[in-house]
């Protein structure tokens, strides 16, 4: 497959240039546009994101590789990250995983044969007091799972209907 850039791309990459006095730094977010374009950044990508950004592919390489939010190969249109770092693995982290894996009939690091789902095992979202969460495709996080939130997930994400993003509330901390 030959990756190509649309002009709209082209056009938000010289914008990104120009933040930077140099664009070895513009490597990232060019990278981010590449993989909403493409749903990965595979070495052929990498290849497209050095040439447009007139850059060494090994620099490219280095970045995308470095970062595990940036797929190096094809996944499926919704990634679901189920973390189970200690926090998670101790609210059921890993009960949500497997019932994730059963539902949608693949193994962890796997993708649904129809390009749906890939599934994910990962450590720390960061959000431990909402335990067990997942992420969806590097944007939105669901968390306080059970089955049947996940199940419902599932359900709405083959509809097409994403999730929305869910409020936080903090508690308040007194001063003592």
């Amino acid at each position: 497959m030959v990756y190509e850039f649309t002009k709209e791309d082209l056009n938000e990459i010289e914008k990104i240039k120009s933040r930077y006095p140099e664009v070895k730094p513009a490597t990232l977010p060019v990278l981010w546009i590449a993989q909403n374009r493409f749903g990965h950044v595979d070495p052929e990508v990498q290849r497209l994101v050095a040439k447009t950004l007139e850059l060494p592919e090994a620099h490219v390489h280095g970045v995308a590789t470095f970062y595990t939010q940036y797929y190096k190969e094809k996944k499926g249109k919704y990634v679901l990250d189920v973390c189970t770092c200690l926090s998670c693995q101790l609210c059921g982290g890993y009960d949500i995983l497997h019932y994730l894996e059963e539902k949608l009939g693949i193994k962890k690091g796997e993708t649904t044969e129809d390009g749906m789902f890939t599934l994910n095992e990962v450590e720390c979202l960061g959000a431990c007091g909402y335990a067990p969460m997942l992420q969806v495709t590097n944007d939105k996080y669901v968390n306080n799972l059970t089955p049947e939130k996940a199940e419902n997930l599932v359900e709405s994400l083959k509809k097409g209907e994403e999730p929305e993003y869910e409020k936080i509330e903090m508690p308040l901390r007194k001063n003592n």
